[in-house]
């Protein structure tokens, strides 16, 4: 893989990888600027979709009809799940489903008919993931995605009822898997768990990991493009 593209939803994760490049240049197509730099021997192209499933399809399209990746890796924050997670811990997607998509009763729940039940992440990319020396936890399985930020208990339960092996939840992620699915570029997604919605204190651990966000995060992308 020579040619990476990554995917950001906010100012704060585009800022701290842009700072990762070297050769740094912005090419601005259809209102987004994608910039374009290098880690190691790696080309990488680095545009912010913005928040959500649409916003993160457009950006996905356009990123793969202008530079033609050999991969793409979404790079952002999640709710984890799991019950030995912590905030600042990070998950890599085996799966990607949707949380809010029905189809009616042929289909599984957050399946998009016509579509795979789940989207599968990139096994190179996991698999080099696994065999490398981390500055933090990872954890690899299920993350559900959707049109909503999971701020209570009661919603990630609900979620968790439909996808009791999901790991982490998410607004983007699924939606560039499909993307990437029809287009047929391999993709991760590597999310840094920002709270855990079945906690009571959510709001508190949100605000308090923006409040110090995990720079380890940025460099586990970092040491991945350079890996592979």
């Amino acid at each position: 893989m020579k040619k990476i593209g990554i995917i950001v939803a906010m100012d704060k994760e585009f800022v701290q990888l842009r700072e990762l490049l070297s050769n740094v240049s912005t090419t601005p197509i259809h209102h987004k600027d994608f910039v374009t730099g290098t880690i190691a021997d790696k080309e990488i192209i680095l545009v912010q979709a913005g928040i959500g499933k649409v916003n993160a399809a457009v950006g996905t399209v356009e990123l793969i009809n202008a530079f033609q990746p050999d991969a793409v890796i979404s790079s952002g924050c999640a709710g984890g799940t799991g019950p030995l997670m912590n905030v600042t811990d990070m998950v890599a997607a085996t799966e990607m489903t949707y949380h809010d998509v029905y189809c009616g009763p042929e289909n599984l729940s957050g399946q998009v008919q016509g579509m795979p039940v789940t989207f599968k992440g990139d096994e190179r990319l996991l698999r080099t993931l696994s065999e490398m020396m981390l500055p933090v936890t990872v954890h690899q399985g299920l993350i559900v995605s959707g049109d909503w930020f999971v701020d209570s208990p009661e919603k990630m339960l609900q979620i968790y009822n439909d996808h009791p092996d999901a790991i982490a939840v998410d607004m983007e992620s699924a939606a560039i898997a499909q993307v990437c699915y029809i287009y047929k570029v391999p993709f991760l997604s590597l999310r840094v768990i920002s709270d855990m919605p079945l906690n009571e204190n959510q709001p508190e651990q949100y605000a308090g990991f923006w409040a110090k966000l995990a720079d380890n995060s940025f460099q586990v992308v970092k040491q991945l493009i350079e890996a592979v």
